[in-house]
């Protein structure tokens, strides 16, 4: 079957950016976000009980704004994504982040009355059957609410976070688009790259001196702007400190944390077992540096292809792509395999190669018509058939909760990489299954591996220079030699001191450390990814394995993690036992990897 390499946006709202539809659903939204307004000035809970309708009709609508905020946000954001110089997409998402912040306003408001109503009045409420299915998500509003200011500052705090996280983190795009890479190409030609083909040729180029040489001059480019970048994570750093204090806490993961919903001795066990076991990767990765002719990687090797004659790896047609994640999301899930044809089948996906693209992956949802839209670069790289299905994993985890309340959908960042990991486990798997040669086996294992260093350690020391930078940041502004500093010791404390070379600019050329919410956009990443490998060690045991991962996808915002865990897995997940389930996993693809290399360094 031939399908198409461009989504359908029109099904959201017809006619473009400027569509008549999304003007009219803009205007419907701030009516609803001042009704919701005055419907909660006016509530109260004695005289609303014992049925609670006048509060199912607030929390009602509420959730009606938040679906209209989603779907008006994928349409704005898929626009831009498709076309980046798209000029009438900026004032856009002006226009949604203003009613984005009104919505919000009113939300806080909501927690601060819920805390106002007596616990025996609130646990009523919470049995009604309306309201039972988002008892949680109530309890966690309440919560959220006891440490929340008056109306007036928490309005204020919003308004100035425009111009405060928000708008730093903005800046930071502006800065990079300014960043250049004076460079000479494998031919001595002279070139400009700009950050992003700097840093795709950087850890991608399958040429190691182009990649060598290539390193000193990123770092230098990073270096001509490190005040201006170090001046910019400085402020952003310092509102949000600024922000927590106003809150009534000095502890920076507080919030992250539970974000997050889970705990810190969660986060410190999952620490500990990526530390414990991080031996074999630094072996795997001195056998890279073996066949690259090294005794030890640089920071440009790490996640560098490997070229080995008779490794010319099969690239895929789109279609290929597609038949190829449909037939082995079935070998797992007949459902996920139903959800990635319907993907396919209704134009959900943008995929095309070409110019005026925004870079990167990503997926989200449209919750008011139950789609979600995918977008990324397809070129036909086993790589990219591995990004299509981890976003189609996303795709999925949406769709078997879109019956549920809007609050039911919220599930935190950490979850959310459950179902997109295991979807790119399958298909990495898959890949290398079919590997025709050991040569061809290798290289696909080789591109494997760039997860589980990404998670051990490349975001290990971006935690470790994260908490740290916070740390100090507490106490002063930080220098960029500081900065520099900081960055290089969590590096060699990461990678063991067993690298060749560092990045210690990582600080200002990563995104990561910028983005204004959710902070700490790190460490969610590496419980996913370990919280996904226990998952799919399970389901290659298990007999009734979808329905069970349905039941645990469902109620991914409806309890902590540890909750999740213990009910649907039957694990502590303070304990390590579940996390080395996982581990086995990639000591598994490195011993194969071994293996087969060891006639080639002999």
């Amino acid at each position: 079957m031939t399908y198409a390499l461009n989504w359908d946006l029109d099904s959201l709202f017809p006619g473009g950016i400027n569509s008549a539809q999304l003007k009219t659903k803009l205007t419907q939204t701030q009516s609803a976000i001042a009704s919701l307004g005055d419907l909660l000035d006016r509530w109260d809970a004695a005289s609303d009980a014992p049925a609670y309708q006048q509060f199912e009709k607030l929390i009602t609508q509420l959730q009606q704004i938040d679906a209209a905020l989603g779907q008006m946000g994928i349409f704005i954001t898929a626009v831009g994504s498709a076309d980046v110089a798209n000029p009438d997409v900026a004032p856009m998402e002006a226009e949604l982040r203003n009613l984005g912040t009104q919505a919000e306003n009113v939300s806080g408001k909501l927690k601060k009355v819920l805390v106002q109503v007596p616990d025996a009045n609130f646990a009523a409420m919470l049995a009604t059957p309306a309201l039972q299915p988002i008892a949680f998500n109530l309890t966690e509003m309440r919560n959220d609410g006891k440490e929340l200011l008056d109306d007036k500052t928490e309005a204020l705090i919003s308004r100035l976070n425009l111009d405060g996280k928000a708008a730093w983190s903005s800046h930071y795009d502006s800065l990079v688009a300014t960043v250049n890479v004076p460079f000479h190409d494998a031919n001595g030609k002279a070139v400009t790259l700009s950050a992003g083909q700097a840093d795709n040729n950087l850890l991608g180029n399958a040429d190691p001196q182009y990649r060598a040489d290539l390193l000193p001059a990123w770092e230098q480019a990073w270096t001509d702007k490190e005040q201006l970048f170090a001046d910019t994570l400085n402020h952003l750093a310092g509102f949000r400190l600024t922000e927590y204090a106003a809150h009534g806490t000095t502890d920076f993961l507080r919030d992250p944390l539970r974000a997050n919903r889970m705990s810190a001795a969660t986060l410190n066990t999952i620490w500990q077992v990526v530390d414990d076991n991080k031996q074999f990767l630094l072996d795997y990765l001195d056998r890279k540096a073996a066949l690259l002719g090294k005794k030890h990687a640089g920071w440009q090797d790490v996640e560098a292809p490997l070229n080995l004659p008779g490794s010319a790896i099969h690239q895929f047609t789109y279609d290929e792509a597609a038949s190829f994640i449909i037939k082995h999301y079935g070998e797992f899930s007949p459902k996920m395999a139903a959800l990635a044809k319907h993907a396919f089948e209704h134009r959900w996906i943008e995929a095309e190669d070409r110019a005026g693209k925004a870079p990167g992956g990503w997926m989200e949802s449209a919750p008011e018509t139950n789609e979600s839209r995918i977008f990324m670069t397809f070129t036909g790289s086993p790589n990219d058939v591995a990004t299509l299905a981890h976003e189609l994993g996303h795709a999925f985890h949406s769709s078997v909760i879109s019956d549920l309340p809007q609050l039911r959908q919220d599930y935190a960042m950490n979850v959310a990489e459950t179902a997109s990991t295991f979807g790119e486990l399958i298909v990495a798997d898959a890949n290398v299954k079919a590997a025709k040669t050991d040569a061809e086996k290798i290289t696909l294992l080789n591109a494997k591996m760039d997860n589980p260093l990404a998670m051990f350690l490349n975001i290990r020391a971006r935690y470790l220079f994260e908490t740290r930078f916070y740390q100090l940041r507490q106490k002063k502004l930080v220098t960029p030699a500081e900065l520099n500093e900081l960055m290089l010791n969590a590096q060699k404390e990461a990678f063991g001191h067993d690298l060749s070379t560092y990045s210690p600019h990582l600080w200002a050329s990563k995104l990561h450390f910028y983005i204004d919410e959710p902070a700490f956009y790190n460490f969610p990443y590496v419980f996913g990814y370990l919280f996904s490998l226990g998952i799919y060690a399970k389901a290659q045991q298990a007999g009734d394995f979808e329905d069970s991962y349905i039941a645990l996808l469902r109620d991914t915002a409806n309890m902590t993690t540890e909750e999740l865990a213990q009910k649907h897995l039957g694990v502590d997940l303070t304990q390590p036992d579940f996390w080395l389930a996982g581990v086995k996993l990639i000591k598994r693809d490195v011993a194969d990897f071994m293996r087969l290399t060891d006639p080639l360094v002999k």
